[in-house]
C-alpha cells in the first residue's frame, strides 16, 4: 500500500512538473504568441496563478503517508530550524535580484496599457544576472529552495518523497531552462556556464 502511495505521488508530481515546464517553454509561448498576438502579455500572470492552482490540486489529491522517517530532538531540531531560516534568507536575497513586478506579470501589463509593450519579449523581459548569488551558482533559487525543503526537524514519508521529487525536478528543469537561455543569450550564457556551477557551488554536474 505504501509503495502504491509513493508511486501515485510521483506520478501526480510528474504531471505537475511536466505541465509547469511545458507551459514555460519558449517553443510553446512562441506558438501561442503567433495565435493570440499581443495578448501574450497577460500570459505571465496566468502562468503564475495556474502553477499555484495546479500545485494546490496536487497537494489535495496526493496520498500523504505519515510514517515518520526521523524526528530530531534538542539541540538538533533548533540547529536544523536555524539552517532553514538561513536558506530562507538566501531565497529572499536571490529574489531581491529580480524585478518582482516583471516576475509576477504586472510590468508587462503596464507596458501594454502604456503602448510600450514589445512582442519580441513574448511574456517577459529576460535579463542575465551575474552578481549576488549568481556569482556562485547559475540557479540560486533552486539551491536555496532545496536547502529550505531539506532542513526539516521532522521528516515524514510524504515529505521525503516530495522533497526528492523537487530535487529531481529542479535539476531536470534547469537543463530545459538553460537551453532556452542559450537560445536567447547565445555565447554570453555559454561562457557563464563555463565559469559558474549549475546548482551547487563547487560541484559540476
Amino acid at each position: 500500500m505504501i509503495a502504491l502511495d509513493i508511486l501515485f505521488i510521483v506520478l501526480l508530481f510528474s504531471l505537475f512538473a511536466f505541465s509547469h515546464t511545458w507551459l514555460a517553454s519558449r517553443k510553446f509561448k512562441t506558438a501561442l504568441t503567433a495565435k493570440i498576438g499581443s495578448k501574450i502579455v497577460f500570459y505571465r500572470m496566468f502562468y503564475n496563478v495556474s502553477s499555484i492552482l495546479f500545485f494546490l490540486a496536487f497537494l489535495a489529491v496526493a496520498p500523504k503517508p505519515d510514517a515518520i522517517i526521523y524526528d530530531l530532538q534538542f539541540p538538533f531540531d533548533i540547529i536544523t530550524f536555524v539552517l532553514q531560516v538561513l536558506s530562507l534568507i538566501g531565497l529572499i536575497w536571490t529574489f531581491s535580484q529580480f524585478d518582482s513586478k516583471e516576475f509576477l506579470g504586472i510590468s508587462q501589463i503596464i507596458r501594454f496599457m502604456n503602448g510600450t509593450y514589445s512582442a519580441d519579449t513574448i511574456d517577459e523581459k529576460q535579463e542575465l544576472k551575474f552578481d549576488g548569488p549568481f556569482k556562485y551558482m547559475r540557479h540560486p533559487v533552486y539551491f536555496f529552495f532545496i536547502l529550505f525543503l531539506g532542513f526539516r526537524p521532522q521528516m515524514t514519508l510524504f515529505y521525503l518523497v516530495l522533497f526528492i521529487c523537487f530535487v529531481v525536478y529542479f535539476y531536470v528543469g534547469s537543463i530545459y531552462e538553460e537551453r532556452k537561455l542559450v537560445e536567447v543569450f547565445g555565447e554570453q550564457y555559454k561562457q557563464y556556464q563555463k565559469r559558474v556551477e549549475r546548482i551547487i557551488p563547487g560541484i559540476k554536474f
